[in-house]
C-alpha cells in the first residue's frame, strides 16, 4: 500500500511511510498504513460517539434532520475526501484530520467555548482540546498515540472568522492534506448551518443575498459542488502545490460566512439559548470546582491526578454532551419531587 502510494499520489502529497512519526514509537500494522490506523482509532473512539449528542448550531433541536456536531464531521470529512482524491492527496491522512478535528469541542457548540474559555485560567480552545484528547484523554490516559501530521491538522484546522487561506504559511497545516480539511470544514458549515437555519425558519429564502443564488447556486447541493470544483480547478490551474479559489468564490463564500454570523450565529432566538446554555455550563463548572467530580468521572479515569481542580474539572465539562449536561445540571440544582409516607 505504500508503494501504491509512492506510484499513485501526487508530489504534494504527504506519504504515509513519510510520516514523522507518532510520540511513543509502536510497531506498525501489516495491513493498515500509518494514517489509516489514526482514522480508525479516532472513530472508535469514545469522544467521537458522544459526538452525535453535542451541538453544531441548534441546541436540542425536536427535528430529526438537523446537523450535529458528528454529522458535521462526517461531512467535512466526505467534502475533503472529495477534494483530496481529485488532487491525488493521501485520503487517509484527509479523513483522519476530518473525523479527528472537532473531538475538544464543548457541549452546546461555541457557547460551551465561550464560557470555558472565560472561566478556564488558562484560556479555551477547542482544537488544543481536540489534541489533549487525542494525546492524554482518551483510552483513560493514555491517548491515541497518533502520527504527528493529523495531529498538526487537527490543531490547524479552526479560522474563526480570519482568511480561509491565508498567505502566511505558518497559520496553516504542514501537509497539504490538513489544508484541504480546514477549507472543506468552512464549506461545509456554510452550506449545512444555512440549511438548518432555513429549516428552522431562522433564515427565510427571501433574505438570502443575491450572490448566494447567482454565484454559488440554488440548493444545498449546488452550493457545494460549486465550491469543491471551484477549489480543485484552481488549484490545479495554478499547480497544485497550493490550494487556490477564484476570487469570485471565495469573496461569496466569505461574505455568506458573514452573513450567518450576522443572521443565524448571533439571532436573537439563537443567541438567547445560548445564555441559557452559559449558565448551566458556568454553574456546573463552579460546582465541580466546588465538589470534586461525581464518581462516575473519577471511574473512568480519564484525566490525570496529579493536575489542579481547574484542569481536571475543565476536561469533565468540555467532555460532556448536551443531554449529560441537561441531565447533570438537573439532578444537582432543581428540587426533586417528594412525599411524606
Amino acid at each position: 500500500m505504500e508503494e501504491r502510494e509512492a506510484r499513485i499520489l501526487s508530489p504534494h502529497a504527504c506519504l504515509s511511510r513519510n510520516s514523522r512519526g507518532r510520540q511513543r514509537k509502536e510497531d506498525e500494522c501489516d495491513i493498515r498504513v500509518a494514517f489509516q490506523r489514526d482514522r480508525d482509532r479516532i472513530i472508535h473512539s469514545k469522544t467521537f460517539r458522544r459526538l452525535k449528542h453535542k451541538t453544531q448550531v441548534f441546541l436540542a433541536p425536536a427535528g430529526d434532520h438537523y446537523r450535529t456536531r458528528l454529522t458535521h464531521v462526517l461531512e467535512v470529512s466526505q467534502i475533503a475526501r472529495t477534494i483530496a482524491v481529485a488532487l491525488r492527496l493521501n485520503g487517509h491522512l484527509t479523513e483522519a484530520i476530518a473525523l479527528g478535528h472537532d473531538l475538544g469541542h464543548t457541549p452546546f457548540g461555541h457557547a460551551g467555548e465561550s464560557v470555558l474559555n472565560d472561566i478556564y485560567p488558562d484560556g479555551f480552545r477547542h482544537y488544543e482540546q481536540s489534541i489533549r484528547v487525542v494525546d492524554i484523554l482518551e483510552k483513560k490516559g493514555k491517548g491515541l498515540n497518533l502520527t504527528f501530521e493529523v495531529r498538526d491538522g487537527i490543531l490547524k484546522h479552526s479560522k474563526g472568522r480570519r482568511d480561509i487561506l491565508p498567505a502566511d504559511l505558518s497559520e496553516l497545516p504542514v501537509t497539504m492534506e490538513g489544508r484541504v480539511v480546514r477549507v472543506a470544514d468552512i464549506i461545509a458549515y456554510v452550506n449545512h448551518d444555512l440549511d438548518d437555519a432555513m429549516r428552522a425558519g431562522v433564515v427565510e429564502k427571501s433574505q438570502l443575498p443575491s450572490y448566494v443564488y447567482a454565484t454559488l447556486g440554488r440548493t444545498n447541493s449546488e452550493r457545494i459542488g460549486t465550491m469543491v470544483r471551484d477549489l480543485i480547478y484552481t488549484t490545479l490551474e495554478n499547480g497544485g502545490e497550493r490550494l487556490a479559489m477564484s476570487p469570485e468564490i471565495m469573496e461569496a463564500i466569505t461574505e455568506l460566512r458573514g452573513f450567518l454570523y450576522e443572521n443565524v450565529y448571533e439571532n436573537t432566538k439563537v443567541h438567547l439559548d445560548f445564555i441559557k446554555a452559559m449558565k448551566i455550563i458556568r454553574e456546573l463548572y463552579d460546582y465541580f470546582l466546588q465538589n470534586g467530580l461525581p464518581g462516575s468521572a473519577e471511574e473512568e479515569e480519564t484525566h490525570e491526578s496529579s493536575l489542579p481542580g481547574h484542569r481536571q474539572v475543565c476536561d469533565f465539562v468540555a467532555g460532556m454532551t448536551d443531554r449529560y449536561a441537561l441531565d447533570l445540571y438537573g439532578s444537582i440544582f432543581l428540587p426533586k419531587p417528594w412525599s411524606v409516607l
